[in-house]
This record gives C-alpha cells, sequence and structure tokens, in this order.
C-alpha cells in the first residue's frame, strides 16, 4: 500500500472517531426517581405536568426538576429534585392531612368515559375552578362510578370549570353547573352533560371528611371558598390612609381591584384620590367568591382669609404716590396641597403676606372702589375652594399743584438800611402768601423743591449801595415766606443790585403781555414805567426752573406807591404794608 492510501485511511478512521464521540455527546444523559406517596392515591405533577396516581418509578433527564403530590383534603407537597446520570434519586412523601369536614349543602359532579378507551384512568388529572395543578381534586378513577363501590366528587353548588389533564395536554374542559342535592353527570367524550336528583338529600346536608377512599371506592368532598374585606377608616379626607384588611379560606389565588394578585389573606395601606371600591376575588378549588370594601374619599377643601385692615387710603399727585396704605392678608387652606391667590400667584397652603392695594381708576379725581383678592386651593383629589377678601381703597388721583410764581416790587430805595423790615406791601405780601401756599402743597409732589430768590434794582445809585439794597430786598422776602411756613433752607437768594438791568424792548413787552391794563399816566411816563419794573425780587422753582413772572401789579390799590420815582415816606410805606 501506498503511504498516500495509509495517510487517507488514518485520516478516515480519526473522522469516524470524531463523529462517534459528537453522537454520543448529543445523546442526553438520564437518570431514575423513584417516588413513594402516601397516601396511596396520591398523585403526581412532575414539571407541570399531569403523570398519575400512586407510587412512580420514572426516567428522567439530569438536572433539576420540580416534583409537586397532591391529594385533595392534605397539604400538598413541592420540591425540586436533582437527577444524576446513572443514579436513583428516591423521594418518599407522606403527606399530612389538613382541615376538618366539610357540611352541606353538596351536590356532586360525577365523570365518565364514554367512548374513550382510557386504560390507566388513574393518570388523567382532575382541576376544578383553575387550571394550574393546585387546583387539583383528584384523577378520573376516583370520580367515574356510582353503581356499587361509588366513587364520587362532592362539591358546593355552583358553577365550574372543570379540567380533565394528562401530562400537558388538556383531554377535556368545559363548565359545569351543580345545584345542591344533584349529581351531574359529564361524558368527557364529548361533553354532554345530564342531571340526577339525588336519592337521598340527607346524606349531602351532613358534615364529610375531605378525603376518603376503600378499595375500589373514594368521595372527594370540596370545601366552599369563603372571603371578607374590611377597611378601616372607611371615610378619609384626601391624602391621608386607610387600611383594606381581608381574609380567605380554601383559597389557591387571590385578587384585588386597582392592585396585582394579592396573597389569599394580608393587609395593604391604600390612599385613593377618589371614592373607590375594592373587590377582592378568591379563588379555589371550592369555587369562587367576592367580597368588596368601599373607602369614601372627602375631596373638600375648606378655604378662608382675611383682609385687615379693610379699608385703607390711597392718594396719588401726578405720577408720584403719596400716600398708598398696606393689608395684610391672613389664608388658610385645610386639606390641600396647592394655593394661589389672585395677582399674588402660588403661595403656601397657610401663611400671611403684606399687599399694597392699588386701585384701578387712573383718572383725576376721588377714589372709592374695591379690591378682591381670591384664594383658590385645590388637592390631588380634584377637589377645590376659593374664598375672598375684600379691601375697600379711598382717597383721590390729583394733578401736580401749580406754584403761582410772581416777582414781587419794591418802592424806590426800599427797604432802607435803617428800617430793613419795610417796603414789602400788602398786595406783593399777598403775592408771597399765594406762593408759600402753593409752594407747600407742590412739596408734597416733590419733596426736594427749593426756591430761589433773585433781588434787582433799578440803575439809579452805585454800585455798592444797590448791591446791598438788592440784598435787603431778598432777606425781607426770604423772612416773609419763612414765616408763611416754608423752611428757610429751601431757600435761596442772589444779590443782583442792577447787574442785570431790564431793555426798554423787555419793558414794552412785560407792559402789552401784562393781564392788568397799565395806567395811561404810566404809558405818558415810561422812562417812571421803566424804573418800576426794575425794583423787583424775580423767584426760581428749582428743580424745574420755572421762573416767576414779571408784571406789574397795575390794579393793586398800593401800585402807585411802589410805581412813583421818588423814595415815599416811612409813613405811606407803613400804611400800604
Amino acid at each position: 500500500m501506498t503511504r498516500c492510501g495509509s495517510l487517507l485511511r488514518v485520516i478516515g478512521a480519526a473522522l469516524l472517531l470524531c463523529m462517534t464521540a459528537y453522537g454520543q455527546a448529543q445523546e442526553p444523559k438520564s437518570g431514575r426517581l423513584k417516588i413513594a406517596v402516601s397516601p396511596a392515591q396520591a398523585y403526581t405533577f412532575l414539571d407541570g405536568q399531569a403523570l398519575g396516581h400512586s407510587n412512580q418509578n420514572l426516567k428522567l433527564n439530569e438536572g433539576n426538576h420540580h416534583v409537586m403530590i397532591a391529594n385533595y383534603g392534605y397539604k400538598f407537597f413541592e420540591q425540586d429534585v436533582s437527577i444524576t446520570p446513572g443514579q436513583t434519586t428516591s423521594l418518599n412523601v407522606s403527606l399530612d392531612a389538613m382541615g376538618g369536614e366539610v357540611a352541606g349543602p353538596k351536590g356532586s359532579i360525577q365523570l365518565e368515559l364514554g367512548s374513550l378507551f382510557l386504560t390507566k384512568a388513574g393518570t388523567y388529572a382532575v382541576l376544578l375552578t383553575g387550571t394550574n395543578p393546585k387546583y387539583f381534586v383528584g384523577h378520573i378513577d376516583e370520580f367515574n362510578n356510582y353503581i356499587i363501590n361509588k366513587q364520587q366528587l362532592f362539591v358546593p353548588p355552583g358553577s365550574y370549570n372543570v379540567t380533565v389533564r394528562h401530562l400537558d395536554r388538556d383531554v377535556w374542559s368545559g363548565t359545569v353547573n351543580v345545584a345542591a342535592d344533584e349529581r351531574v353527570i359529564v361524558d368527557i367524550s364529548n361533553g354532554k352533560q345530564k342531571v340526577k336528583h339525588w336519592p337521598s338529600d340527607a346524606e349531602l346536608a351532613k358534615a364529610m371528611p375531605r378525603f376518603k377512599a376503600g378499595t375500589a371506592s373514594a368521595s372527594v368532598v370540596i370545601a366552599p371558598v369563603s372571603s371578607t374585606m374590611a377597611a378601616n377608616p372607611a371615610r378619609i379626607k384626601c391624602g391621608q390612609d386607610s387600611l383594606l384588611t381581608w381574609n380567605s379560606a380554601e383559597t389557591i389565588d387571590a385578587d384585588i381591584s386597582h392592585m396585582s394578585p394579592v396573597p389569599t389573606s394580608g393587609e395593604r395601606t391604600v390612599s385613593p384620590t377618589q371614592t373607590t371600591t375594592y373587590d377582592l376575588t378568591a379563588m379555589g378549588p371550592g369555587g369562587t367568591t367576592h367580597s368588596q370594601a368601599t373607602v369614601d374619599v372627602d375631596t373638600a377643601v375648606t378655604a378662608n382669609m382675611t383682609a385687615s385692615p379693610s379699608e385703607v387710603h390711597y392718594r396719588r399727585i401726578g405720577d408720584k404716590v403719596i400716600q398708598q396704605d398696606p393689608t395684610t392678608l391672613k389664608w388658610s387652606a385645610v386639606d390641600a396641597n396647592s394655593s394661589e391667590i389672585s395677582s399674588i400667584g402660588s403661595v403656601s397652603t397657610s401663611g400671611s403676606q403684606t399687599v399694597m392695594p392699588t386701585p384701578r381708576q387712573t383718572t383725576e379725581g376721588p377714589v372709592d372702589e374695591t379690591v378682591d383678592y381670591t384664594l383658590t386651593a385645590g388637592n390631588p383629589c380634584g377637589g377645590t375652594g376659593t374664598t375672598t377678601a375684600s379691601v375697600r381703597i379711598v382717597g383721590s388721583i390729583e394733578p401736580i399743584p401749580s406754584v403761582v410764581l410772581q416777582s414781587v416790587f419794591y418802592p424806590t430805595a426800599y427797604p432802607p438800611k435803617p428800617h430793613p423790615d419795610d417796603g414789602l406791601v400788602k398786595s406783593q405780601k399777598d403775592e408771597l402768601s399765594s406762593l408759600a401756599a402753593s409752594f407747600t402743597k407742590y412739596l408734597e409732589y416733590d419733596p426736594d423743591a427749593k426756591i430761589t430768590l433773585a433781588a434787582n434794582t433799578d440803575p439809579r445809585g452805585n454800585h455798592p449801595y444797590n448791591l446791598a439794597l438788592s440784598m435787603r430786598r431778598a432777606m425781607l422776602v426770604k423772612d416773609y415766606l419763612v414765616s408763611q411756613g416754608i423752611a428757610a433752607e429751601r431757600i435761596d437768594y442772589l444779590a443782583q443790585g442792577k447787574k442785570y438791568p431790564l431793555t426798554r424792548t423787555q419793558v414794552d413787552k412785560l407792559i402789552s403781555a401784562n393781564p392788568e391794563p397799565t395806567p395811561k399816566q404810566w404809558v405818558r411816563n415810561m422812562s417812571t414805567t421803566h424804573l418800576a419794573y426794575e425794583r423787583r425780587v424775580d423767584i426760581v422753582l428749582d428743580p424745574t426752573k420755572q421762573e416767576s413772572e414779571r408784571y406789574f401789579p397795575n390794579a393793586a390799590s398800593d401800585a402807585h406807591v411802589i410805581w412813583q420815582r421818588p423814595m415815599p415816606p416811612l409813613k405811606v410805606v407803613k400804611d400800604h404794608e
């Protein structure tokens, strides 16, 4: 044989060995599970599949398996077992009896095979109400004979979903309605049912054990499901808690509406946002029951608010508010988690806040109106509450006061040095009194306002004389204004002497503009009139720089004293002061 042929045989043998090993690796490894049960009628579920009653000797794949041993009237057994390849695992299960006897009334369900040929009827599990193995009540061979050795399934009167299962397949499933003292016979081959009255209703009324088995007889008595539920307290405020407490008996599954599945008995704290009825559904082989508990939710919100004082004063001059009284709002909202006040916005559910009521009126005139503050409070349950506190506003909106500014005129050479307090005649004092009154009112609008006095003389005399004379004139005006209530620090003054004389044209314009007509004599003697216009104190309002009107007091009773060219006698001047 050539070297090439030998190599091919070696490669082929190696491939065959690998394929054999791969095939062996794919075969599942198994072991055995031997189950011994007591009572002998106990039924085995393996990994959820219905296997059969009595002892079991099972070949199983290696790994973990879930075993449930069930017999109605006993506590079911559940356990995970681990199967080791090539080994036998033994499981000895002795179920503990539970529960007492079951009283009537009762009915009966009899399951017949009909045309089905079932050689091992004991392998067919019967489930009542639910479809998971925990609803197991027995197997077909315990409920299919009512001749001599009776095999009976007793149930409380009601409607039942009956499921007959073998391995993982439902052989038959349907609804069976059972009345008291009646036997319902079901042919599971076609689902047909017939009802027979129980020959002796006294038998079904008496208390019977849950499970009883003889040589060829058996009776399984299913206990009715019961449940109760309560809420404490049954009436709550929004945001409060209530404790739901429930109990059920003979129950496999329980569910409460508005919740996920719950334990068959227990308690849970709830905080509904509206009146809620909780429905408990309890299910067991003996049927389904319903219990209710209602939690009544009071969603009402109580809102209160006051304003103190309830009447405030408001005064505005021009664009400046001179007086605006505050008021204090105090509020509380019970059973609320949010609050807001109109004109303010969001606030805490209780508190106080000082506010400055402002009238809606914008035009000048008296103010008398009401401002409403409304508290609106709410809670997560949809409850709301509102209340209003009203504040009356009284006062006024006034225009900016006008300050009467009129230049003050003096007689020739007044006030003289020996009599510095003389020379301010009555008509000019009246002008200054009007000025003082209007300026005082104006100070309410502008508290920083001031007055500047600019005193002048006619051109006669030398400069030092006129400067001193203008100083006395300014001081006499200032003193008079102070006597009328104007603070001295609000008055500034300037002694200008004859530094700023008026021109003839300026005087002519003043005469023309003067609302009081100039006497004809004064017009004919314009040089004297011109001198009279120069002997004055001008007044300026600061900071507006408003200047006084330089109108000579033509109509005043003492105008001729001021107008005349020569210095009038002291007595004449005093008589006109």
